[in-house]
């Protein structure tokens, strides 16, 4: 800020400060509302709680069997679906002439097709969808 002067210097030091304390209340808020939980709870693993979340991380999480399995799998299931519902539309680019992943990619865009996020297509977004594509659909 090349316009700056001892006064605006001065007020963003004094909103840094602030944000600063807002912070530190905010977690030592934070904090004591855990250990609250730990006290009713009666963990007595982790008596002193001293940061916030899951202290064992994603270690417990595997070994109680509670991994993300199941969203991968309907991810994974609705990409296949969604790539078989444009399968056609792509059998009938690649019939057009456009045989690139950066061609099908141009097209799709120029027909105005979303991406399933609702995003443009780029060759690497069409080398996806064409790989969930059962070689039989796709010629």
């Amino acid at each position: 800020m090349p316009e700056a002067n001892d006064l605006t210097i001065g007020v963003l030091a004094v909103v840094a400060q602030a944000e600063a304390q807002a912070i530190s209340r905010r977690t030592t808020d934070a904090l004591k509302v855990a250990r609250k939980r730990v006290a009713e709870t009666g963990q007595k693993a982790h008596r002193k709680v001293k940061r916030l979340g899951n202290p064992n991380g994603a270690a417990a999480l595997r070994r109680a069997g509670k991994g993300n399995a199941a969203a991968i799998a309907t991810v994974s299931a609705n990409a296949v679906q969604r790539a078989r519902d444009l399968a056609e539309v792509v059998n009938d680019i690649r019939a057009s002439g456009a045989v690139t992943l950066k061609a099908i990619a141009n097209e799709l865009n120029g027909r105005e097709m979303m991406t399933p996020r609702g995003g443009r297509w780029y060759p690497s977004s069409v080398a996806n969808l064409l790989r969930r594509l059962a070689p039989a659909t796709v010629h």
